[in-house]
């Protein structure tokens, strides 16, 4: 009888073994997976932080240095009153960054190319990022004038 009792003893401690094991890859399996899940959540978060971190450093670049990121394009013409009509455009090429009250730089050149007058202007319009904004001025120019030449020298940011 006593035999008896040992090998049921051992058979149940090999069933509940059996059990336990399984129990156990179970627990191991679903902590591994949560833990799994919890890193792309961490990876994700990391992503979004470092793009933000990336989008308000160059905020930043592009509030200190205006002039990189905008581009002046334009025509001119003399109207009947012996004015001079500038039209053009300036156009913002900053990613993140919207300038507004876009100052600009007018020089008057000679056949020669000597510089005759220089005035200033401004866009007062908020020109977004990809965007342009129109202008038109119109000006008296220097006598001998041949030629004009325009060139962005600063802008404000919102």
């Amino acid at each position: 009888m006593g035999s008896y009792v040992a090998v049921y003893l051992q058979s149940t401690f090999t069933k509940l073994n059996k059990y336990m094991k399984r129990f156990f890859t179970v627990v191991m399996l679903v902590a591994v997976g949560l833990m799994s899940c919890n890193d792309g959540v961490d990876k994700a978060t990391k992503e979004k932080e470092a793009y933000i971190k990336s989008m308000k450093e160059l905020e930043e670049k592009e509030k200190k240095s205006p002039v990189s990121f905008l581009s002046v394009s334009s025509k001119d013409k003399n109207n009947l009153l012996g004015q001079t009509v500038i039209k053009g455009s300036v156009t913002n090429n900053a990613k993140v960054c919207t300038y507004k009250d876009v100052k600009l730089e007018v020089s008057f050149f000679s056949k020669t190319g000597t510089l005759l007058e220089t005035g200033n202007e401004v866009v007062y319009e908020s020109i977004a990022p990809g965007k342009s904004g129109e202008f038109k001025f119109k000006n008296f120019a220097p006598t001998g004038s041949d030629s004009i030449a325009i060139k962005v020298i600063g802008a404000k940011t919102d």
